[in-house]
């Protein structure tokens, strides 16, 4: 317990310290996160506060680590913390294509899974499935991976909503080593948890700073890594029913990674991209009804909460059982939010060039674009 302390005051202390001068360093270099038609922010704001976030959470983790409870592979973890790292700080400063952020992250996963023994082998009876063949085991995973890293980046689209979410599900699984005396991984959790709630001082909003792709796609992995060793692991756990573990963790991720594979699906049945912008997620869902950003990320944790919640006390039911009963919550959810759809107003808007009609749900796209060029300009003349 004490290394957990050392590590949180660490971790938070350094990202707490971090983050001012983050915030001056991109503001003197005008390395900013720009407002654009999908963006819902109306300002240049800093997006490197991944830096800060993944600063004190290594530092914190490195000096609590008591060297004889550090995991063998502890190694490849770090290596794999590195290159997405690297990875986002290049897409927040220079951009970089959907495509090579993929090939990134597939080597994370293929490091993770040969090098850090992260592996997805047995599925507790989830559609009668228990052991799974290795081939399978490793595309299971890498998908997993994936998907998860790219949930927590995409589901930060407003003030505060990503690290919220991260720090519930990482507090979740912190909780659960902890009490399995799984000091190791309760530390990685409980570290980068003081880092998410140093930095959401600066996040929430209004938003002095923004996580960017760098700390958003740490958050992800390290979800990925820690509901993976959560499944292996709970079958030597009383503290729930072993058998359902999928769903406990299917269930603790379930609002970014529902929301991930549903607009995944959505860009992927029109024709475009999986990794291609829009404005289908739920948080625009919410922003186009009017609802605030702070109303957005509190009403949103507060149903992970729920979610989380109703699965631990669903656990006996079984693990098929769990997620179809998860998977039909949410999407009735959804389905409740486009049949109460307010109907379109016509609304005008007014820019440099000329005045035009629009409808509501395109309104915040168009004063996007009128003060981003307000803005533009203002950087230009300055």
């Amino acid at each position: 317990m004490e290394s957990i302390i050392i590590g949180i005051i660490l971790s938070f202390i350094l990202t707490f310290y971090s983050i001012p001068a983050i915030i001056s360093i991109a503001s003197m270099k005008k390395l900013y996160d720009y407002p654009d038609e999908r963006k819902v922010h109306v300002s240049p704001i800093p997006s490197l506060g991944g830096v800060g976030i993944f600063g004190g959470f290594l530092l914190g983790l490195l000096i609590a680590a008591d060297i004889s409870s550090v995991i063998q592979h502890f190694q490849f973890l770090i290596a794999a913390f590195i290159i997405v790292f690297f990875l986002g700080v290049k897409d927040d400063i220079l951009i970089i294509t959907p495509l090579k952020k993929f090939i990134g992250q597939v080597v994370v996963g293929l490091l993770l899974m040969f090098k850090a023994g992260v592996l997805i082998q047995n599925m507790y009876g989830f559609l009668s499935i228990t052991t799974i063949e290795p081939t399978l085991s490793f595309f299971l995973t890498l998908f997993t991976i994936i998907v998860i890293t790219n949930a927590f980046n995409l589901i930060d689209g407003i003030d505060g909503l990503a690290a919220m979410l991260s720090i519930i599900s990482l507090s979740v699984f912190g909780v659960f080593f902890y009490l399995n005396h799984d000091i190791f991984y309760a530390l990685l959790a409980f570290c980068f948890v003081a880092s998410l709630l140093a930095f959401l001082i600066y996040n929430f909003h209004p938003a002095k700073i923004f996580m960017g792709d760098t700390g958003s796609t740490l958050s992800g992995l390290l979800n990925a890594i820690l509901v993976i060793h959560f499944i292996n692991t709970a079958e030597n756990s009383t503290l729930l029913p072993h058998l359902s573990s999928p769903a406990m963790g299917f269930g603790i991720l379930l609002i970014p990674m529902l929301d991930t594979l549903r607009v995944f699906g959505i860009r992927i049945l029109h024709g475009r991209s999986p990794f291609s912008p829009d404005r289908n997620h739920l948080h625009h869902i919410l922003l186009d009804r009017g609802l605030s950003h702070k109303t957005i990320t509190l009403s949103l944790s507060s149903f992970a909460l729920l979610f989380i919640l109703l699965s631990y006390f669903a656990l006996p039911l079984g693990t098929t059982k769990v997620i179809l009963i998860q998977i039909v919550l949410f999407f009735t959810g959804i389905f409740v939010l486009h049949i109460t759809k307010p109907k379109s107003m016509q609304l005008y808007v007014v820019n440099d060039d000329e005045i035009e009609t629009t409808t509501q749900t395109s309104f915040l796209s168009n004063i996007n674009k009128a003060l981003f060029n307000k803005t533009e300009q203002q950087i230009k003349n300055n």
